[in-house]
């Protein structure tokens, strides 16, 4: 079984790739998917998981008007598992420095299916064998995904258990089991890439 990591914003293309890998027929192999919609969250999970292939939308993070976001950092991570950046048509003169030397390939997010499909076919035989973690299951859970996800958005623990119809203590748990995974610090530590906002 395959790993994948797909890094983007938008919760529908990571839905999106996890269908078209286990739910299209298009593919012979079956695939575990993980997503994350932090770049510095991703580079831990890149470490801690070791994907077999990382499918990432940087440019979301590129056209953030505060900080600098951690690219290099996260190119780094990466190291010699194949990379296929993504990006908006309205992006394509965007730059990464250094993408297009790290990244497998680039493709616009208007790629058709069987041009992505290929793609991907291709980065998954060209990679190189590595000494890959002999655990097969995702870095998070589905549900540790769920709710780190809407931790990030800002949203409140009693929200996050209504939402997920879970006891308030349950959410303080899977809190504490995200931190341990992604060897972060203190509670605070997944909005150090946020924006401030002004009063």
């Amino acid at each position: 079984m395959l790993k994948i990591l797909v890094i983007d914003r938008c919760h529908f293309t990571r839905t999106g790739i996890e269908a078209l890998l286990n739910h299209s027929g298009r593919f012979s192999s079956s695939f575990l998917v993980s997503g994350i919609n932090n770049l510095l969250l991703a580079k831990e999970h890149i470490l801690q998981w070791k994907p077999h292939l990382v499918i990432a939308d940087l440019y979301s993070f590129i056209s953030e008007a505060h900080s600098s976001p951690p690219v290099k950092p996260f190119f780094m991570s990466c190291g010699v598992i194949p990379l296929i950046l993504l990006q908006s048509a309205d992006r394509q003169h965007a730059s990464i420095p250094t993408s297009q030397a790290i990244a497998y390939s680039v493709l616009t997010k208007h790629t058709s299916l069987n041009a992505l499909t290929h793609t991907i076919q291709e980065a998954l035989q060209d990679r190189p064998t590595l000494a890959l973690a002999e655990n097969a299951t995702p870095l998070l859970t589905p549900q540790e995904e769920k709710v780190l996800s809407m931790w990030m958005d800002g949203v409140s623990n009693k929200m996050i258990a209504a939402t997920l119809s879970i006891h308030g203590k349950t959410v303080y748990t899977y809190k504490r089991n995200i931190r341990m995974k992604l060897h972060l610090g203190n509670r605070f530590s997944p909005f150090l890439s946020l924006p401030h906002k002004e009063s």
